[in-house]
């Protein structure tokens, strides 16, 4: 399989609104796997991650890779404020209710990250645990000087005369993810706008998702932050699922302090560094493929 299936469900909460998941391998497996995507990302994003996930489970994997609310296919909300983890989180239940996998792993990077932290903690109301979880250059304290950078340009984009320019503006705020070659950044960024009309009539692109989702993340002050942040703990040190740390060595947003402290509380993640990478590592590197399917597929 070279693409994945695109499906809906319906969500509640803070309104009624669809959800998109895209899904890979075999929608009858026991095993699934759930990727989810950082703040102004999508899940295509993984399509690299998830076909070899299949590929070395022979099969015997179905991967799913919701686009969050707001992004991608799914639906916008009318009050910005529902972009928030409390939604978030409440539309995974809704997932994972709905697939109802024997056997669930989770992959998170930076925002999907802390939705999966938070869920490991509500998924047994729908009957689901998840096994083993895998937190991509995220954990519960997140440094005020990365939220920052990050409000600089979300929400902001315009519009592209093409993909290609599209990739070249993407890149100029997101070469921290790492080295990728030109075709790779390319793959990365088709999924990640889509074809709109300007002012004019003319046929131009735009990013993928509500540029209101920067509302919400942009009202948050340091303070509200750092009291998120005794919460994140809470929630991370009552993980029981086997846990794998990823983090790019030059991130801004994970510190050193922070990673060696989620190594040694909590479900004592196993944490595991790539070099020359900042936020956050896209998984489609081999190494960084071989290290989450090595941690899944074992």
């Amino acid at each position: 399989m070279t693409t994945p299936q695109l499906h809906h469900i319906s969500c509640t909460a803070p309104v009624p609104h669809r959800m998109a998941y895209w899904q890979w391998g075999d929608a009858q497996a026991a095993h699934t796997v759930v990727c989810v995507h950082g703040l102004s990302r999508q899940g295509r994003d993984f399509d690299v991650l998830a076909q070899a996930l299949v590929e070395r489970s022979g099969g015997a994997l179905r991967v799913v890779c919701p686009d969050v609310v707001g992004r991608g296919q799914s639906d916008y909300l009318a009050d910005p404020q529902g972009y928030q983890l409390p939604t978030y989180v409440a539309d995974m239940l809704e997932l994972l209710a709905h697939l109802r996998p024997a056997t669930l792993d989770w992959v998170g990077t930076s925002m999907g990250g802390l939705i999966g932290m938070l869920l490991c903690a509500y998924a047994p109301t729908v009957g689901v645990q998840v096994r083993r979880l895998v937190l991509n250059d995220v954990g519960p304290a997140i440094e005020w000087q990365a939220l920052q950078r990050i409000g600089q340009y979300l929400g902001k984009s315009g519009h592209f005369a093409s993909v290609q320019q599209a990739a070249n503006a993407m890149w100029a705020v997101s070469s921290s993810f790492g080295p990728h070659s030109r075709a790779q950044w390319l793959a990365l960024s088709q999924a990640m706008v889509k074809p709109v009309q300007d002012a004019s009539g003319q046929p131009v692109y735009a990013l993928h998702y509500d540029p209101a989702i920067a509302q919400p993340f942009g009202a948050t002050t340091e303070q509200q932050a750092e009291e998120g942040e005794a919460l994140l703990w809470q929630a991370y040190d009552a993980v029981t699922a086997q846990t794998l740390l990823l983090r790019g060595a030059q991130s801004d947003l994970l510190s050193p302090a922070t990673a060696q402290q989620m190594a040694e509380r909590g479900p004592r993640a196993r944490l595991l560094e790539f070099a020359g990478v900042g936020h956050a590592p896209t998984l489609i590197a081999s190494d960084q493929i071989d290290a989450v399917a090595g941690f899944l597929l074992d």
